[in-house]
């Protein structure tokens, strides 16, 4: 089975649903810098520590964030697996060149 095959259509749209929004797909990208505290993330927005945690709870129950606590703060990186999986998916829809199926009148 392909890496785009691993997850049914519901488990792509949580995830895809989670990546739409603007916040989050910031987060994502300074998580691809690595593991970041959640008070350097915090730091970059210009919003509370209860919305800051609304949005990770979003990134780490869809699986594209892991975090682990370390003393009080909190430290979230990228599961890069899951990420792969996602971008998978997104190529394995390109069909260039190819016919799925033809509608017949």
């Amino acid at each position: 089975m392909s890496k785009a095959n691993s997850y049914g259509h519901g488990e792509y749209a949580f995830i895809f649903k989670t990546m739409s929004d603007e916040t989050r797909l910031k987060i994502l990208s300074m998580l691809t810098q690595g593991t970041t505290c959640a008070c350097k993330i915090l730091e970059a927005f210009n919003f509370t520590q209860p919305t800051l945690s609304y949005h990770m709870k979003q990134l780490t129950d869809s699986g594209l964030v892991d975090a682990e606590k370390r003393g009080k703060w909190v430290y979230y990186s990228l599961n890069v697996e899951r990420v792969e999986i996602a971008t998978a998916y997104m190529c394995s829809l390109q069909s260039i060149g190819s016919t799925v199926g033809e509608c017949h009148a």
